[in-house]
């Protein structure tokens, strides 16, 4: 799908591309460099460049280019070299939409291989070459291509691993001259700066590979730039991959590489390097190494156990709170109904003091009033009705309190004979379904023998029963006439039960009847159509049955004048057969069911 607003550079130099002829392609394609340069770096703009150019498969042109051989290209390995910062400028940043997976599975890995390989050949050109100045440029192009590789890397860490486990990168490392193995090796320290961790990702013999030819030029390359640069290589996977370190510790390949690393003279540029180096490899380093190790494992692990433990309360935080919000809630509403209760409390006795106050005053009052209403001789009668009517109260409350105080004194009690008694109820329950279960699972122990006075007691209350129990017997002449009843019953059943199938019988045929009847009208023709006596046929029900008759007596007539060899094998008791044949033909000439003759 083509993106809409697309730059009209793009557009016209995809135009000239298509146009355009195979050796003129590369060339057209430097034109992107410019269209790159002259936009500003991380923009909006710049990113809608480079989709289009991917959307208009200019990247794939571009692969296709760096595949072909040099020496048909104009400007040979310039144009490639300049061709391969185009696609890596072009990758880098590049969002695909909708063929994502196709750009990292497929483009990526492919034009990381196509750099290796260009590696490769500048490499291999650069070694066979003689001349000075293109021994140069062909440098110049080797670097723009590593450096292109490193770019490319460096916006997609994910291909390191690729380029670290290809073969034509252990070529380009393995090689013996000075600037192109310290141009890769440099390659390979930014590499590992970026990301070391995929060094470990790849294969072991791979790994041992690289390891190897590092030591190796660390050991024996003169070239003290190339032995710098292995140095500081070497210490940056030991720092970064305690395994190495460890590899490289306890390996048999490896071993005697520090006393050999000893041995060189300590006044050299990467002497402090290599002094870093000789400290780790020592034993005492090893076990510093060692214990650092173990003391990061033990932080790790503490790590995720505190890191588990704070998870944890911090997942019962919420009910925590809740459960705090709950209580304290709870006790709050408590503390209030305390108030409260200690309130209403405080307002009752008041009133209480206010009636009592009230009281008093309306008992004086009264009596005030009454000493003034009653005669002077009455007074004392008065008082004294009044005094005993108020010790009639005072011991009525006495009474109802000293019968409250010994009903409290005597609860326990009552609650134990309450006990008891229900206990004793219990008890009783059981003892007597302990019984009841003796009783049942008693052995057998045989009939007693019975006394001349029991035999008298048992037939006497045989005989009473019989006296209040009469049996009802029946003689047999009522025996017979209760016989003699049931047969007439029975025959009377029988002879209305016939003469009803006879009835049955006789509503079926007529039913039959009716229905042909029916079906004979159904099939009848029309007035307009019939013809003859056709009409008189349905004036008498005998017709068809004479037909029947005529059509059977011609049929028996026929078979008898048949000659004798027909009728041979027959016997008298036999019946005619008369072949299918004849009787339908005869059957033409019957009378069935009012249809038309032919």
């Amino acid at each position: 799908m083509k993106p809409t607003g697309t730059d009209p550079r793009i557009l016209s130099l995809a135009a000239e591309v298509a146009k355009s002829p195979e050796q003129n392609v590369p060339v057209i394609l430097l034109k992107l460099k410019e269209i790159i340069n002259n936009t500003p770096l991380g923009s909006s703009e710049l990113k809608k460049i480079k989709q289009d150019i991917y959307c208009y498969d200019l990247i794939q042109y571009c692969l296709l280019v760096l595949s072909q051989d040099c020496s048909r290209i104009q400007g040979g390995w310039t144009t490639i070299s300049q061709l391969t910062q185009i696609l890596s400028h072009c990758c880098v940043g590049l969002e695909p939409g909708e063929d994502a997976e196709e750009f990292y599975n497929e483009l990526l890995p492919s034009a990381a291989e196509n750099f290796l390989v260009l590696g490769r050949r500048l490499q291999t050109c650069f070694i066979n070459s003689a001349k000075g100045e293109e021994k140069d440029e062909l440098l110049h192009s080797f670097q723009i291509v590593t450096d292109s590789l490193f770019w490319l890397l460096g916006g997609h860490v994910q291909l390191i691993q690729n380029v670290l486990q290809s073969d034509h990168f252990l070529h380009l490392l393995q090689t013996d001259n000075v600037q192109i193995g310290s141009t890769v090796m440099t390659m390979l320290q930014n590499i590992l700066q970026i990301n070391s961790g995929d060094l470990l990702r790849i294969e072991g013999k791979i790994l041992h590979s690289i390891l190897d030819e590092v030591v190796f030029k660390l050991l024996s390359t003169p070239n003290p730039v190339i032995r710098s640069t292995a140095a500081k290589l070497l210490l940056l996977m030991t720092e970064s991959h305690q395994e190495i370190l460890i590899l490289l510790r306890l390996s048999a390949c490896y071993k005697g590489l520090r006393s050999l690393l000893n041995k060189h003279e300590p006044g050299t540029e990467f002497s402090q390097e290599l002094g870093q180096l000789i400290a780790l490899l020592t034993p005492k380093v090893y076990q510093e190494v060692e214990d650092q190790k173990l003391h990061q494992a033990a932080c790790l692990i503490q790590a995720y156990w505190k890191g588990f433990q704070t998870r944890k309360r911090l997942k019962k935080l919420p009910s925590a709170v809740i459960t705090l919000q709950r209580s304290f809630r709870s006790k709050r509403t408590k503390i209030l109904l305390k108030l409260n209760k200690q309130k209403e409390e405080e307002d009752r006795r008041l009133q209480l003091q206010l009636q009592r106050q009230r009281a008093m005053r309306l008992s004086r009052e009264l009596r005030l009033s009454m000493l003034e209403i009653v005669h002077p001789g009455q007074v004392e009668k008065y008082n004294r009705e009044i005094e005993e009517k108020s010790a009639l109260i005072i011991q009525k409350h006495w009474r109802g309190y000293r019968e409250r105080k010994n009903f409290r004194q005597q609860r326990p009690s009552l609650t134990e004979y309450k006990a008891a008694v229900i206990l004793q109820r219990a008890t009783l329950k059981f003892l007597a379904k302990c019984r009841k279960k003796k009783k049942l699972f008693a052995p057998w122990r045989g009939l007693q023998d019975l006394t001349d006075a029991r035999r008298v007691e048992l037939k006497q209350q045989v005989d009473d029963y019989l006296r209040r129990h009469p049996s009802s017997q029946m003689s047999d002449m009522t025996s017979r006439e209760l016989h003699s009843q049931a047969q007439e019953q029975l025959q009377h059943y029988l002879m209305s039960r016939a003469l009803e199938e006879r009835a049955q019988q006789h509503r079926e045929a007529l039913m039959a009847q009716i229905s042909t009847n029916i079906e004979q009208l159904m099939k009848a023709p029309s007035l307009k159509e019939a013809e003859g006596k056709e009409p008189e046929l349905f004036l008498s029900r005998s017709r068809p049955v004479a037909a029947k008759a005529k059509q059977a007596h011609l049929t028996a007539l026929k078979h008898i004048q048949a000659p004798w060899w027909k009728k041979l094998g027959e016997e008298a008791g036999d019946e005619i057969d008369v072949p299918k044949d004849e009787f339908s033909l005869e059957l033409g000439t019957l009378f069935i069911g009012g249809t038309k003759p032919p």
